[in-house]
C-alpha cells in the first residue's frame, strides 16, 4: 500500500464526500471484523481511542480483561469503489489491536507479523511476499447462501462463453485496482468454477494486508452476481483445491540477497539456508499455513498440491520451487498454503522458519527434479523425501512438539490456536458425517 498522511486522507474524505469509515482487524483465524464509525471520529480513531470488546472475538482476551482498541494503518485507508454515489462513500483502515495502555496487543496476529518483520530489519532485511491465491465461485440459492453448483464448467486458461466467471473476475479486477492494487494477470484455474487473480508483491506485512483486502473484495464482488466466492481449500471432490503459493525473498540494502549470478542455479548461500530452513521446519507448522480439516483433503497425490518435502529449481511436483526468474525477482516459492489460512501467521511462520536456517547456517538437501508425484514408495524412500502430516490432527501434533510454532506465535497466539484446532478436530472426529450414513447404515 502507498504511503499516506492524515491530511491527505481528510482531504479525499472531504472530496469524496465519505460519511462512514470501517475499521477492520482480523481474529485469529484471519476471519476479518469490521466496526464502522463516522468520519467525525476520524481524529479520536487515528488516536487509537475506538474500542472493541475483545473477549467477544476468537483467540483475544478474556472476559476479565475485555478492553482492546483499534490503532488504524494509515497506509491501509481506501476508499470503497462500490459505496460510491453522488454525494456519499464509505472507506476503510485495518488495524492493528492494542492494550488500554497503547501496547501491541499479544493476540493480535497483525502484531505478531509485525515481530518478525521486526526479527528480519535486526539483520538489515526485508521480506518480500507475494502470495497466489485461487478460489472457487458457486451458485446461490433464493436466499444468498451457497449451493454446490458450480458457477461454469470451464477449464485452465478458458475464456468466455465457457468461463462464465470472466464477468467477475473483471469487476473484481476493476475494483482492487480502484483500490490502489497493481493486479499482474487474472485467470480461469485448472478446475470447474476455479479462479485466480494476482497482485504485485509487496513487503510481508503489506501482502498479508493486500491478501485480506483481496480475500473481502472477492466475496463482496462475487455476492454482486449471485454468486459465492469460497477460499476453501477443497470444496468439490475428485477435482483440484485452491492453494495459496507464497513466494518470497529477502531484501538487503536494496538488493535482493537470495540472487548469486556465479552459483549454479544462481541462489545464494541465504537462499540455500532459507529453504534449508522452511524444510526442516515445515512439519512444525503446517497446521498454520494448511489450517482446516479440509486442508489435508487437498494435500494428497494426483491434484497438483505438493504434500512431499523436497525442493527444485524448475519441478512443480517438489514443496519448494524457485520460479526461473532470477536477479531481482528470484524468489522462494512454498506451494503447500491454502487461502483459508491467516496471512499474517502464515507469512510469518514461513520467514521465521527460512531465517532460522539463515542464522544456523543449515545446508539444503539436493533438489529433486524428477517427478515425486509419480515416484514408487521406494523410490522416495531411497532419496529420503518426507511426506507432509497427513491430517489436521497429525499437523497440530507437529506444531506442539516443533519450536518454531511457539517462536514465532508468541505463547498467547500458540495456546489459543492449538486450543482452537484441537476443538475443531475434535468437532470433526465426532461427528457422524453422510459418507458414513451411505456406506454403513444400511450394511450394517
Amino acid at each position: 500500500m502507498a504511503q499516506i498522511t492524515l491530511e491527505q486522507i481528510q482531504s479525499i474524505i472531504k472530496e469524496k464526500s465519505v460519511e462512514l469509515l470501517h475499521l477492520q482487524f482480523v481474529d485469529i483465524e484471519g476471519i476479518l471484523k469490521n466496526i464502522t464509525i463516522t468520519a467525525e471520529q476520524l481524529d479520536d480513531a487515528v488516536e487509537g481511542e475506538i474500542m472493541i470488546d475483545g473477549s467477544s472475538i476468537k483467540g483475544f482476551s478474556p472476559i476479565n480483561k475485555s478492553d482492546s482498541y483499534l490503532l488504524p494503518d494509515l497506509n491501509t485507508f481506501v476508499v470503497l469503489p462500490w459505496t460510491e454515489t453522488e454525494g456519499y462513500a464509505e472507506a476503510r483502515f485495518l488495524c492493528s489491536v492494542t492494550n488500554p495502555d497503547g501496547t501491541l496487543f499479544e493476540g493480535d496476529t497483525r502484531n505478531v507479523l509485525k515481530k518478525t518483520v521486526a526479527r528480519a530489519a535486526e539483520k538489515g532485511y526485508t521480506i518480500s511476499v507475494g502470495p497466489e491465491l485461487e478460489f472457487f465461485l458457486f451458485e446461490t440459492n433464493e436466499k444468498g447462501y451457497p449451493t454446490t453448483e458450480l458457477g461454469d464448467q470451464g477449464g485452465y486458461f478458458e475464456p468466455a462463453p465457457k468461463d462464465l466467471g470472466e464477468k467477475v473476475r473483471i469487476e473484481i479486477f476493476k475494483t482492487l485496482k480502484a483500490m490502489g492494487l497493481t493486479i499482474e494477470a487474472l485467470h480461469h484455474e485448472v478446475a470447474e468454477g476455479q479462479h485466480e487473480i494476482n497482485f504485485k508483491y509487496a513487503d510481508a506485512l503489506g501482502a498479508a494486508d493486500l491478501a485480506t483486502t483481496y480475500k473481502w473484495v472477492v466475496k463482496t464482488i462475487a455476492s454482486q452476481f449471485g454468486l459465492h466466492a469460497t477460499f476453501m481449500p477443497k470444496p468439490v471432490f475428485g477435482i483440484n483445491g485452491s492453494g495459496m503459493h507464497v513466494n518470497m525473498s529477502l531484501f538487503k540494502n536494496g538488493q535482493n540477497i537470495f540472487f548469486n549470478e556465479s552459483d549454479k542455479l544462481q541462489l545464494s548461500t541465504e537462499a540455500y539456508s532459507f529453504i534449508a530452513g522452511i524444510l526442516e521446519n515445515m512439519k512444525g507448522f503446517v497446521a498454520v499455513t494448511n489450517p482446516l480439516v479440509n486442508s489435508y483433503k487437498r494435500l494428497v497425490p494426483g491434484y497438483e498440491a505438493p504434500c512431499y518435502l523436497a525442493w527444485s529449481a524448475s519441478n512443480r511436483s517438489a514443496l519448494i520451487r524457485i520460479p526461473a526468474k532470477r536477479g531481482m525477482a528470484t524468489r522462494v516459492e512454498l506451494r503447500c498454503p491454502d487461502p483459508s489460512s491467516n496471512p499474517y501467521l502464515t507469512f510469518a511462520v514461513i520467514a521465521s522458519a527460512g531465517l532460522d536456517g539463515i542464522e544456523k547456517g543449515l545446508k539444503a538437501p539436493a533438489p529433486i527434479d524428477e517427478d515425486i508425484f509419480h515416484m514408487t514408495n521406494a523410490r522416495r524412500a531411497e532419496l529420503g523425501i518426507d511426506s507432509l502430516p497427513g491430517g489436521l490432527e497429525a499437523a497440530i501434533a507437529e506444531l506442539e512438539a516443533g519450536e518454531i510454532g511457539l517462536k514465532t506465535l508468541g505463547e498467547h497466539v500458540f495456546n489459543e490456536y492449538v486450543a482452537a484446532k484441537k476443538a475443531e478436530w475434535d468437532d470433526y472426529r465426532t461427528t457422524v458425517h453422510a459418507w458414513e450414513i451411505e456406506n454403513y447404515q444400511y450394511k450394517f
